[in-house]
């Protein structure tokens, strides 16, 4: 259900980001930690609340395509395509940084990734605050992204300045990452925008690269994990996976994709996988997020077709059941200003 905040909620979210505050903003993907993204005490502020490393670039979130030639210091004929089809919209296109981009929230590489998001409270602050606001998801690093105002303020509780509540997300996963400084556009990281949507504009086909020079969210082994490890198999090998991980003694928690709807699978709890890919999109970080409360401690699942919205759900799948790093960086656990 759509939430409609005040706009005086616009009008204080505004003002923390002036005053170099962090602002939890509400996207069509998930929800942003927001901060002006020319105040590099601010941008810093970001990578300390989620323990994020700094030289992984953020987002920088725009009100409308127009302001594109204010942030990047070319714009090629591929990225000006896709920008006026897609945008607003889930697509991020990487860029040659503009000057006005500090170092710090490009993790000090000369490209800058920048979109448009399609949420009209996103839209109406970035519009009130006439800036870029600098926005990975507002979670914890590598932990499950959020896709509700309720997500945010149970993970980073009052480390976060104010927390604008649109509602539940639309799209539920993030957005497509296009590198688009060359003449051959590439998907850095598959999202909400399909590479056969992206073909159809560009004429040609569109790969999806699994390395690149260019640094971009996502990308780490470890990323979009619940607290319950994920296990990956097969459909047809789901039931006895979760039995033989129940004997082991876990409290195992299962996707049941729709062609295991009827198979009976011995867990502690489980997930019916809708068959729509934008259903199971929207709902995907939920039901992780529900496992974990359910104390699951192990979760079962299968990869989708990887095709349309299958390819970004199968990449946050393997990376949800990627290697756990042992330690990773303290996050901020203090409200600062």
């Amino acid at each position: 259900m759509r939430v409609t905040p005040k706009a005086s909620d616009i009008g204080r979210a505004v003002g923390v980001l002036r005053a170099g505050g962090l602002v939890a903003v509400p996207t069509e993907t998930v929800y942003g930690l927001g901060a002006n993204a020319e105040d590099p005490v601010a941008v810093a502020r970001v990578f300390q609340v989620k323990g994020r490393p700094p030289t992984h670039p953020l987002i920088i979130h725009l009100a409308d395509a127009t302001q594109l030639g204010d942030w990047v210091a070319d714009v090629p004929e591929a990225a000006l395509a896709l920008a006026g089809h897609f945008w607003p919209g889930p697509l991020t296109l990487v860029l040659r940084r503009g000057s006005r981009v500090p170092l710090e929230a490009t993790g000090g590489l000369e490209t800058v990734a920048v979109r448009v998001p399609a949420h009209p409270v996103a839209l109406e602050l970035l519009s009130a605050f006439g800036g870029g606001v600098a926005a990975p998801s507002a979670n914890r690093f590598g932990s499950v992204s959020p896709t509700t105002a309720d997500h945010v303020r149970a993970e980073l509780g009052d480390a976060v300045d104010f927390v604008l509540d649109g509602g539940p997300c639309n799209v539920g996963v993030e957005s497509t990452i296009v590198d688009a400084t060359g003449d051959t556009p590439n998907i850095l990281r598959p999202g909400g925008v399909t590479p056969e949507e992206l073909e159809a504009v560009l004429g040609r086909p569109v790969s999806a690269v699994s390395t690149s020079r260019i640094r971009v969210p996502g990308q780490h082994p470890s990323h979009y994990a619940p607290r319950a490890r994920v296990v990956l198999v097969e459909p047809e090998e789901i039931a006895a996976e979760a039995q033989a991980a129940q004997e082991r003694g876990h409290q195992v928690g299962v996707f049941l994709p729709p062609s295991c709807a009827d198979v009976p699978v011995k867990a502690h709890a489980a997930v019916a996988i809708p068959e729509s890919m934008a259903d199971y999109a929207r709902g995907l970080y939920g039901f992780l997020r529900e496992l974990d409360e359910l104390g699951c401690d192990l979760i079962v699942a299968s990869v989708p077709v990887e095709e349309g919205l299958g390819l970004a759900i199968a990449n946050r799948l393997r990376r949800a059941a990627g290697p756990r790093e042992t330690h990773r960086p303290a996050p901020e656990t203090v409200r600062m200003r």
